[in-house]
């Protein structure tokens, strides 16, 4: 089995180069169906937020940048709603430098951004994948197990230990298919 993750950008003629005719699947906001369906952006709905047992969010991304705390602003709940792929992201321009991520809601302790990664995307993203995903788990694996598939993404950061660049959720695709989801 061979997934191999590649940055967005990479052309298709550059790809046949190195790697032949094989599948090449986008898993970004701009990927067609059903590819589109892994991004951290795409809205599944219902998805639990860590430590809000009260609380679901429409994608990953809502989770992760609705629990963000700036210096000038706290949780916004509303990202949780966001059915649209756009207007999910909150930034330090806008309102100051980022403090952490809220453990909940309502929690009292701010996660830095390792910690964070482990208990708010990594489980929420698992959630979707275990949810949501299984049909186009099914097909991903049944096309790596017949050829090598590139699995392109705007990150290609696959070490969740490396916070100098965004964690690629292509990585944790792979990861997942070949059962070696991160752990602490």
């Amino acid at each position: 089995m061979a997934i191999i993750v590649l940055h967005h950008n990479t052309t298709y003629p550059s790809i046949q180069k190195r790697f032949g005719d094989v599948p090449v699947l986008d898993v970004t906001s701009k990927g067609p169906e059903p590819w589109v369906r892994f991004s951290p952006f795409y809205p599944h709905g219902d998805i639990p937020v860590p430590f809000s047992p009260d609380y679901v969010s429409a994608s990953v991304e809502g989770i992760w940048q609705g629990l963000k705390v700036f210096v000038q602003a706290d949780v916004d709940t509303g990202k949780f709603t966001k059915t649209r792929m756009k207007g999910l992201k909150r930034s330090a321009r806008t309102f100051g430098q980022v403090l952490g991520h809220r453990q909940g809601v309502h929690g009292e302790a701010l996660l830095p951004y390792l910690e964070a990664r482990y208990a708010l995307y990594l489980p929420s993203y698992l959630w979707v994948l275990e949810h949501c995903l299984q049909q186009e788990i099914t097909e991903l694996r049944r096309l790596a197990t017949e050829q090598t598939v590139i699995v392109l993404d705007y990150e290609t950061n696959s070490d969740v230990n490396d916070t100098s660049s965004p964690l690629s959720h292509a990585s944790l695709i792979k990861c997942y298919i070949e059962g070696a989801w991160p752990s602490r």
